[in-house]
């Protein structure tokens, strides 16, 4: 990345706090999500009075709306659907079709003043430690071919990989998965809004199947003699550990993919609100943008230019920004430092054991929750307000850290994301969340 520290720390240097979003005009300014995962939570709301209870315990600690999770990574729905199975068990717990989950959320959550929205994990398709899901079923040749380590292997067989990825440019992917979000969006019209979870490649070593092969070279009208190594190739470490580096083609393939994901989101927006046009249509990414890149995603502005400040971006990456596309935006603020104070205080050992997810090399501002939050607001520039989102489990043997973190990211950005309720149960952490949830409003 050329210059990229520099560039981040100054850009950072300026807050960027956003429009505060109001949608249901509640006493409070910024919308305050709490997010119900799928399979964390499958017992736990397998019963309606359960359910009551804990919107109940929601709404008591300053949540104005709730993301229940309705399409499993197995790719299976907890409502009946046309295209995908019915989630109808899991670790022994059962339910019937007739069993309504995200029906009873609307009604009961309605009577609460609490919105309801969906979320739908879109390329997503098998989870690989139950070996179960649509890749392991009617659909295997849809998975992933990731290129790992000088071999081109289904997804399937990566065992150290939980999620079983698609390969998002398939037509047929496309369509399958937005007759389920166009589905969910006709079954319930009462829902506020829906939000795309997993709309994204695997990684940087996915998809290099002959059918991305074919379709990029289309795209971008370049022939690949050396496929796929004039994309990325293998190396070893001085460990002897294998790392990837970028070949000739590299940033092209980078845009390519990147139009990919752009293209089927504004199709899906416009697909979705020609059915309810008061859907708030939603995503959520991670935060770290510098390296999610390497998910095939631009979530930043399309006026912004990455190509200015990194060397893996083309000029034509900026066109496929999405921002302008969203109406909702969750940005996963997911590190356990709160304050850009704390990183720099940090020594280069400690930088060196980081445990995050993604983070890319070298010691950045932005891992942190501040930073990254306003680096976040510098690249969407205003374009959808940005829901700062938490990872409690990271915070598990520190509770003050936590409600520091849930302070920084209400105040840093327009709404706050928990997730997940999960592990706020289990945790006991109710009266904690509601304290910092208080303090961050007194002090907006």
């Amino acid at each position: 990345m050329r210059n990229s520290h520099l560039f981040l720390y100054l850009f950072g240097l300026t807050f960027i706090l956003g429009s505060c979003q109001n949608p249901e005009d509640n006493s409070q300014d910024k919308p305050v999500y709490m997010w119900f995962d799928c399979e964390a939570n499958y017992e736990r709301l397998s019963y309606p009075d359960s359910i009551q209870y804990y919107l109940e315990k929601v709404k008591a600690v300053g949540v104005t709306d709730v993301v229940v999770d309705v399409k499993s990574i197995m790719g299976e729905t907890l409502f009946t659907s046309d295209y995908a199975h019915f989630m109808g068990e899991w670790k022994g717990v059962t339910r019937s079709e007739e069993y309504d989950v995200l029906g009873l959320f609307i009604e009961k959550g309605a009577l609460l003043g609490l919105g309801v929205h969906a979320s739908l994990n879109v390329f997503s398709g098998g989870h690989n430690f139950f070996d179960r899901g649509i890749i392991y079923e009617e659909h295997p040749d849809w998975q992933s071919q990731n290129y790992w380590d000088n071999q081109i292997i289904p997804i399937s067989q990566m065992k150290w990989k939980y999620n079983g990825m698609l390969n998002p440019a398939l037509p047929e992917v496309q369509d399958y998965q937005l007759n389920i979000l166009k589905e969910v969006t006709q079954k319930y019209p009462r829902l506020k809004g829906v939000v795309l979870d997993r709309a994204r490649y695997d990684g940087i070593t996915s998809d290099f199947s002959d059918f991305s092969k074919h379709t990029f070279e289309a795209y971008s009208g370049i022939e690949v003699e050396n496929f796929p190594n004039d994309i990325i190739y293998w190396e070893k470490d001085e460990a002897g550990k294998p790392v990837w580096k970028p070949g000739q083609h590299f940033n092209q393939w980078i845009e390519w993919r990147a139009s990919v994901i752009y293209n089927f989101i504004k199709r899906a927006r416009t697909e979705m609100k020609a059915i309810n046009p008061d859907l708030l249509f939603g995503d959520y990414t991670g935060a770290w943008y510098p390296v999610y890149y390497e998910l095939g995603v631009n979530w930043a502005s399309h006026q912004y230019d990455p190509s200015l400040e990194y060397d893996w971006a083309t000029p034509a990456y900026k066109n496929y920004g999405y921002a302008e596309l969203l109406d909702v935006y969750m940005s996963g603020l997911y590190f356990t430092e709160v304050t850009i104070e704390e990183v720099e205080k940090m020594n280069e050992e400690a930088m060196k054991n980081r445990t995050e997810d993604a983070m890319g090399k070298g010691r950045e501002y932005w891992y942190s929750v501040e930073g990254s939050a306003r680096l976040a607001n510098s690249v969407v520039m205003e374009a959808v307000p940005i829901t700062g989102s938490l990872y409690v489990e990271q915070y598990a043997k520190d509770v003050e850290q936590f409600k520091r973190a849930v302070s920084m990211a209400l105040n840093s950005t327009d709404g706050l994301m928990i997730f997940d309720i999960v592990h706020v149960i289990n945790l006991g952490w109710w009266n904690e969340l509601k304290e910092a949830i208080e303090n961050a409003q007194k002090k907006d």
